[in-house]
C-alpha cells in the first residue's frame, strides 16, 4: 500500500472531527477486523499488556462495546455528553511495509464539562492497514505526556 502523509493526515483529521461530533461508531468502524486501542499507563508507554494496568486495552469487539456505551444516558460520566476540541500536529509516516503504514502525531484534546476544562496531551502512534480498499486502523496507542491525571483523575473520553 503506498499512501502519502497527506492522506494520512487527512485520515487522522477525520477521526478527530469524529470524536469531536460524538459519532462514536463510525469513529469505531474506522478499525480494521483486528484493530485495538491503547493507553498505557503513565511514563510507561513500551508497557506490557499482560504486566501492566493500561487505562484502555481494547480489542475491536471492547472498543465497539465502549463507543456504544459512551452514547447512552447511562454512561453518567458523559451524559450529557463533554465539549471536546482536538489538535493533531506533526503527522508523520514511521515506517511503511507490507504488515502496514506506522505513523504518529502529536495531539492536544481540551474537554470542557460542568463549567471545567481539561486538556491531554501526548503522541498517537497508528499502524495503518488497507482492509476491503479502505484505510483502517489496525492499532492507535495514545502516549500521554502528562506527569499525572490530576486534575481531572480519569480518561472518560476516547482520546
Amino acid at each position: 500500500m503506498n499512501i502519502s502523509r497527506q492522506e494520512i493526515e487527512d485520515f487522522l483529521y477525520h477521526e478527530a472531527e469524529l470524536l469531536d461530533e460524538w459519532k462514536l461508531e463510525e469513529w469505531a468502524a474506522l478499525f480494521s477486523s483486528e484493530g485495538v486501542y491503547l493507553i498505557p499507563p503513565i511514563g510507561n508507554p513500551e508497557a506490557n499488556v499482560n504486566h501492566s494496568l493500561f487505562y484502555v486495552n481494547d480489542d475491536r469487539a471492547r472498543l465497539d462495546q465502549r463507543a456504544k456505551r459512551l452514547l447512552k444516558k447511562e454512561a453518567h460520566v458523559e451524559y450529557p455528553h463533554s465539549t471536546t476540541l482536538r489538535n493533531i500536529h506533526n503527522v508523520r509516516i514511521v515506517d511503511q511495509d507490507p504488515d502496514g503504514i506506522k505513523a504518529r502525531c502529536n495531539f492536544s484534546t481540551y474537554r470542557t464539562k460542568r463549567e471545567t476544562l481539561d486538556c491531554f496531551v501526548g503522541v498517537s502512534e497508528y499502524t495503518l492497514v488497507e482492509e476491503n480498499e479502505e484505510l483502517k486502523i489496525k492499532e492507535k496507542k495514545v502516549i500521554l505526556k502528562l506527569d499525572s491525571l490530576r486534575p481531572h483523575g480519569k480518561v472518560s473520553i476516547i482520546l
